[in-house]
């Protein structure tokens, strides 16, 4: 399964990112996400702790009970300057520490994507079906 992020500059504001998240080249949901400080270009001296979405590139998927929530999440591996960096439920960015939150944007309400709880479970089958049949998961934002 290939999920691909690409982010919307024109959606983005001084403290959350949108992107559209496409899962095999068929349009899933928005995602919401701190802000975009270009860490793959400007390296960690621009991470803001708790403020700042991780940088562009692909990494495999797996999926695992995390502490924090209580319940099984995708989690992205291998993310530079991160640790944890999880697919969960939330709707703005008070909601995310670099995590990646599913949702609607809706075009003039900044910051926010709704129905989080039925994008994520939607995505999360998805996840998971494809891993118990063997299936190698990547996400990649762009």
């Amino acid at each position: 399964m290939k999920i691909v992020q690409q982010r919307i500059p024109e959606w983005s504001t001084a403290i959350s990112t949108i992107s559209e998240l496409y899962v095999d080249e068929v349009f899933e949901c928005h995602i919401l996400e701190d802000k975009d400080r270009f860490l793959e270009v400007n390296g960690a001296k621009a991470k803001v702790p708790g403020q700042t979405a991780i940088p562009r590139g692909k990494r495999n998927v797996i999926r695992d009970k995390s502490n924090r929530f209580g319940y099984v999440t995708p989690r992205l591996l291998d993310v530079e300057y991160f640790t944890w960096i999880r697919c969960h439920k939330g709707n703005d960015a008070e909601d995310t520490e670099g995590c990646l939150l599913p949702g609607y944007y809706t075009d003039g309400v900044p910051d926010w994507v709704s129905d989080s709880r039925k994008a994520f479970e939607k995505l999360d089958l998805k996840i998971e079906t494809a891993l118990a049949k063997g299936e190698n998961v990547t996400w990649e934002i762009v």
